[in-house]
């Protein structure tokens, strides 16, 4: 059973057993409250699915794109189960959970604040075709940014489904695909820096 944690846009956790079939899912759509909902989202979906925590296999972790602080609390909880567990982390980026499976070329798109949103261009017909990104754009840039993928259709994904990132990190163990590095994209430099 794989547990399924992302807060790169709100927070979503979810269920999915080795046959890729959603157990529980529960999210919360707050930008800002990861940390007073990760627990509370964790209860749910284990209370759902009737599973506990020594049911489970692997952990899949939601690396970004996403904004600093959401990211650090949704990876934090995420690797802090899997390592009190003894259970693989298995990071993915989190537009993959939207494009990845598309049956036609597409780009993702989500809010990267600031003026600013970050994209990722997936072309169909082989899974993990992640093409580009995730990297920024300013809105107004985004089609100079894309280039020749300008006028492939593009899909806004508010919230990014945990159970969808289960499914690809179950398709990169089945495929023998090397997982990314488990880093945040965060795709900008902090606004502080330590003074050097």
């Amino acid at each position: 059973m794989f547990l399924s944690i992302d807060s790169s846009a709100g927070t979503q956790v979810a269920l999915v057993d080795g046959e890729g079939i959603v157990l529980a899912e529960a999210m919360s759509a707050d930008p800002r409250g990861h940390a007073e909902m990760i627990g509370v989202l964790l209860e749910q979906v284990f209370a759902k699915a009737q599973a506990a925590p020594s049911d489970l296999t692997s952990v899949v972790m939601g690396i970004g794109p996403g904004a600093f602080t959401g990211l650090r609390v949704g990876m934090a909880a995420a690797s802090a189960f899997a390592l009190s567990r003894g259970l693989a982390l298995q990071p993915v980026i989190s537009h993959d959970a939207v494009g990845y499976f598309s049956d036609h070329d597409v780009v993702v798109i989500s809010d990267a604040r600031r003026g600013e949103v970050a994209y990722s261009v997936y072309r169909a017909g082989a899974h993990s075709a992640r093409e580009v990104g995730p990297a920024l754009a300013r809105p107004e840039h985004l089609d100079e940014a894309l280039g020749d993928a300008r006028q492939l259709p593009r899909i806004t994904a508010e919230q990014i489904p945990a159970a969808q990132l289960a499914l690809v990190a179950q398709d990169y163990v089945a495929r023998g695909l090397e997982f990314p590095d488990p880093v945040p994209r965060y795709l900008r430099q902090p606004d502080v820096t330590p003074p050097q």
